[in-house]
């Protein structure tokens, strides 16, 4: 058995199993300060062993910024997140020193994306980009099924983006005025419109529609033409919005204008551009993956720290 969290900014998600078939032990704690919401985790999985669960790893899929640089000796630990009290937090020690089992932290788009490619709609990839679009945005690359990493993990939400023509957002990122995440985020969303997009109707939710898919499909394109993934999954809840998944089908293959000539994208980008697989569940699962990998030696050993 094995214990996976879906670390986020509002709320942990905690689950036990081995993959989808026997996911359980469900439990959602919400994110306050590190010292309350570790000791929740702590309160979760001693009920776990209560239950009579033996466990032989732990695995995180965090909020970030992370450093997850294995040489670095704040390995594991969040590092510039503008989450109020948690810059400098280390989760894997503290549940390496409280449970005394393996412990591996990736990024939560990391970590859904080798579930997507464990189990869900990535299986048959052996190159392939996960994509979030929530309250930020953020991806991953991979390659047979592990994170490609270079001096830290991929920021793909600040690509910066050619604007809408009728967009006049001054952008949500405190870093760039036009990157993708300052312009398509949940965030972008409700402070250009004053509402989240699940509940945009009218005029509104086209014009947000059209102005979304146009930065996400810039987004999809230079995924494309730098990495040529096999398939591009959208998670999060933004893709969620009506129509705007087949929106930014529409708006990639019109971008790349045949640039790259396979039929993947230029039938329509149907089965290119798609949502998970595992739905909501792809984060704790991409969890419960690190900690697989963590227990049994398996995987990038970037994610399966020990410290001396």
């Amino acid at each position: 058995m094995l214990l996976g969290i879906e670390a986020g900014g509002t709320t942990f998600v905690c689950g036990r199993g081995t993959g989808p078939d026997d996911l359980g032990g469900m439990a959602t704690i919400p994110t306050t300060t590190p010292h309350d919401t570790l000791a929740a985790v702590d309160d979760w999985i001693a009920g776990c062993i209560d239950d009579g669960v033996e466990f032989a790893g732990i695995g995180l899929a965090s909020f970030g910024p992370l450093d997850l640089d294995v040489d670095s000796p704040s390995h594991g630990r969040l590092t510039t997140t503008p989450k109020p009290g948690w810059q400098g937090v280390d989760m894997p020690a503290h549940l390496r020193d409280r449970w005394g089992v393996p412990v591996a932290i990736d990024t939560d788009v990391n970590g859904a994306g080798v579930a997507e490619a464990r189990w869900g709609a990535l299986r048959d990839c052996d190159s392939a980009v996960y994509l979030t679009v929530g309250t930020g945005i953020g991806g991953g690359a991979l390659l047979d099924g592990s994170p490609i990493r270079g001096l830290v993990h991929t920021e793909m939400g600040h690509l910066l983006v050619r604007r809408h023509s009728h967009d006049h957002f001054r952008g949500s990122c405190p870093f760039h005025a036009d990157c993708v995440e300052g312009l398509a985020s949940g965030t972008a969303l409700r402070g250009r419109f004053g509402l989240p997009g699940h509940e945009l109707v009218g005029r509104d939710l086209v014009l947000a529609r059209t102005m979304t898919a146009h930065y996400l499909a810039q987004l999809v394109v230079a995924c494309t033409l730098l990495l040529t993934p096999r398939r591009v999954v959208l998670g999060g809840g933004v893709p969620a919005m009506d129509g705007l998944l087949d929106a930014v089908r529409a708006a990639t293959v019109d971008l790349l204008a045949g640039a790259i000539p396979h039929p993947a994208i230029t039938d329509g980008a149907t089965d290119y551009v798609v949502r998970p697989g595992l739905g909501g569940r792809a984060g704790v699962l991409g969890a419960i993956a690190l900690a697989h990998d963590a227990a049994t030696g398996d995987g990038d050993s970037s994610t399966t720290p020990e410290r001396s």
